[in-house]
């Protein structure tokens, strides 16, 4: 009869295989460690978060979440402490955490949340109307209103939320500064339409005017802020309109 082979150490080659593959089968996907690198740069490019593995939410997370935005409206993104956002949605800050990630990430889905709802004036008029003056126009006219409404926060989320943030917010001002920025950009695409179709005169700065009209509508929110009313907003925006450009 044959020996069994082993280890200089003592050990059976053929049980340790077994093991191995024993504890590889107790393991699933789900149970690798995953990291966060990157996840805030992903949420600020559009992409949806990380949905939270584990037991089900005990809280409605689409109505906290709209709580959280107003309180982010209302404060900024630093002034809103972790205790001040996790009273208001009524929730544990172990819960905000398995629920969002982090205050981070939470604010820049809040940010998402804001864009296809209150903020939402300017896309669609860009998208619905046939010039790029009553695109403009349209903008600015709804913004004086959604601007000053007293069910919200005064004033615009994307422009208010993050200003005088220390270097710990580098990352949320850079992400509302893409954002704006690819408004102005989609601004300043309409209005060149224009240009080339002959709607507007040859000798028309696209940049210029979209960077024009941008500067009123962050007016226009700094001024609802401080208490303007609808009907001021409503003067400055057809006091504005007189400045554009004619054939």
């Amino acid at each position: 009869m044959k020996k069994k082979t082993e280890t200089t150490n003592g050990s059976d080659p053929a049980r340790e295989d077994d093991v191995a593959v024993a504890e590889r089968e107790l393991l699933t996907p789900n149970d690798e460690v995953k990291t966060d690198i990157g996840a805030c740069c992903n949420a600020a490019d559009g992409a949806k978060p990380r949905k939270p593995r584990g037991r089900p939410l005990s809280f409605d997370r689409d109505a906290a979440l709209e709580t959280a935005m107003h309180v982010f409206w209302e404060r900024g993104y630093e002034a809103a402490s972790i205790a001040d956002l996790t009273s208001a949605m009524g929730i544990t800050p172990p819960s905000l955490y398995t629920a969002f990630g982090d205050k981070e990430h939470l604010f820049l889905e809040t940010i998402e949340r804001y864009a296809l709802n209150f903020g939402s004036a300017g896309t669609r008029a860009l998208r619905e109307e046939t010039t790029a003056r009553g695109a403009i126009e349209r903008w600015l006219l709804e913004s004086a209103r959604e601007l000053t409404e007293p069910c919200h926060p005064k004033g615009c989320m994307v422009v208010m939320a993050a200003t005088n943030c220390s270097a710990a917010a580098e990352r949320v001002q850079d992400a509302l500064l893409l954002r704006r920025t690819e408004a102005l950009a989609d601004v300043r695409r309409r209005i060149q339409g224009d240009i080339d179709m002959g709607q507007l005169p040859a000798d028309t700065d696209a940049a210029e005017l979209a960077s024009f009209y941008g500067a009123v509508y962050q007016g226009m929110s700094m001024q609802a802020k401080d208490g303007a009313t609808h009907e001021s907003l409503m003067a400055t925006v057809r006091t504005e309109m007189r400045s554009w450009p004619r054939m």
